[in-house]
């Protein structure tokens, strides 16, 4: 190892990896998604609740499990709540992901950090490589449970393989939910077809110390969880995993919107997900169909990379994210024809000037307010306010929770008007569409400090 990372691919690995880190440490959280796992995470920190992760003050989050909040939270713990500090977790993890790969680019006599480069420039993955979601620690899961399988069936001391696969499935309970056996389990039962893996070999997999391991590492937060937020059960498993699935105005979500998409448009996503990569490996694919089907490897990593879109295809609500747990296999199958790829040097050249155009165009003002119309940071830390006197009407943000600390209040047109009457001074965050909701007497008293394009920072004082 020490070898991969003091030659000219250690560097690059090296850069791909600090730029990730800086972009993780100035990019505030934006609302909705990031911004409310960060606020579920500094709420988790705050109160000591590891059981029940909460989306306000005594309001639990039924959506999914703690495993990524955990990681956030107890970072928040070290270095107190910060978007570097929340989002570090998935960066190692990310950086882990890649370390982990290495054998596979020694097996095929290249430098062992290429499967990680590869892995850092492609989009998807790069992106989660710092943003606040369950999909980075849900492609970690997914990635030991393939993995450990595919090592359990190629090596003669397989049991610990084979417990790295019960491994993946316990942290995936705890990252996500059953989803993990969803998009694993398919497509090893096609390749073991295929390759015509024995009965025998699959029951020397250790199935009861393997279940017992699984059990021990998810089962006890399941317990808790329903003990101390009765329901929880029934609508993470009935709701989040199959209402969800088959209607995308599914009225008992509490957390999320409408995410109807356009049928098969996973497969967009994935092919823009995993860009340049993913057109090499059309190529390859057109050019040797019948050698995928024979070759046990290829095989494998392909039925990893086209189940998981091949299931969402019929999902009535999905987003980009659901492709991040097939960017592993990618950047394996691209590795295991790097020696044949004669376009190799230019491709990888453009795939890493990506993330570093990307430095230039964050500074840019445009970025610079498409960051600020999505994030409430720049109100609540506004030199001319005092945190406890801050506001919302008709709502608050998730941003605007955690960069106030949770001292923000939402307030009705009542209230600002008595506040108003009673010369209170506060400052309040109002959506542009409710002005109207208030008289054009209490909005005249209010002194604009900052104007974006949905809403603004008032003053009264």
């Amino acid at each position: 190892m020490k070898r991969d990372f003091g030659s000219l691919y250690g560097l690059i690995f090296t850069l791909l990896a600090g730029i990730r880190l800086f972009f993780n440490a100035v990019i505030p959280l934006t609302d909705k998604t990031e911004a409310r796992y960060g606020e579920i995470a500094r709420l988790m920190a705050e109160t000591g609740n590891w059981i029940v992760p909460q989306i306000d003050y005594g309001v639990p989050f039924w959506a999914k499990p703690p495993l990524s909040a955990w990681l956030s939270a107890a970072s928040v713990k070290l270095l107190g709540p910060s978007e570097f500090a929340l989002r570090l977790p998935f960066w190692i993890v990310a950086v882990l992901i890649a370390l982990m790969l290495i054998p596979y680019g020694h097996q095929k006599k290249i430098n062992g950090l290429i499967p990680g480069i590869i892995l850092f420039t492609l989009p998807e993955f790069f992106l989660h490589a710092g943003v606040l979601s369950t999909d980075m620690m849900l492609s970690l899961s997914v990635g030991l449970t393939m993995m450990g399988f595919w090592e359990f069936t190629k090596s003669e001391k397989s049991r610990i393989s084979g417990l790295l696969f019960f491994v993946g499935i316990g942290l995936g309970l705890l990252a996500k939910g059953p989803i993990t056996v969803v998009l694993s389990f398919p497509p090893l039962f096609i390749w073991c077809v295929r390759q015509q893996i024995s009965l025998k070999k699959i029951f020397q997999i250790p199935w009861v110390l393997g279940g017992l391991l699984t059990l021990t590492i998810a089962l006890p937060w399941y317990w808790l969880m329903e003990i101390n937020s009765p329901g929880f059960i029934d609508y993470f498993l009935v709701g989040e995993h199959f209402l969800r699935f088959v209607d995308s105005s599914w009225s008992g979500d509490k957390y999320g919107f409408p995410k109807q998409q356009p049928l098969g448009i996973i497969w967009v996503f994935l092919l823009a997900g995993a860009l340049p990569w993913s057109l090499i490996l059309l190529g390859q694919l057109k050019n040797g169909i019948k050698k995928v089907w024979n070759d046990p490897w290829q095989l494998f990593l392909w039925l990893w990379i086209l189940w998981t879109p091949f299931f969402f295809t019929f999902s009535k609500s999905l987003i980009h994210t659901y492709t991040l747990p097939v960017m592993i296999p990618i950047a394996l199958l691209i590795v295991h024809h790097w020696s044949s790829l004669r376009t190799k040097k230019p491709v990888l050249y453009m795939a890493i000037g990506l993330p570093i155009l990307l430095i230039g165009i964050y500074f840019l003002e445009p970025t610079q307010k498409i960051l600020s119309d999505n994030t409430d940071k720049n109100l609540v830390f506004h030199h001319k306010i005092e945190p406890s006197k801050l506001f919302a009407f008709p709502s608050k943000s998730y941003s605007s929770q955690f960069y106030s600390n949770g001292k923000i209040k939402v307030i009705s047109p009542n209230a600002l008007e008595k506040m108003i009457e009673d010369s209170t001074s506060f400052s309040v965050i109002i959506k542009k569409r409710q002005l109207e909701d208030l008289s054009p007497e209490v909005v005249s008293k209010l002194k604009l400090l900052i104007e974006r394009t949905n809403d603004g920072l008032y003053q009264f004082n």
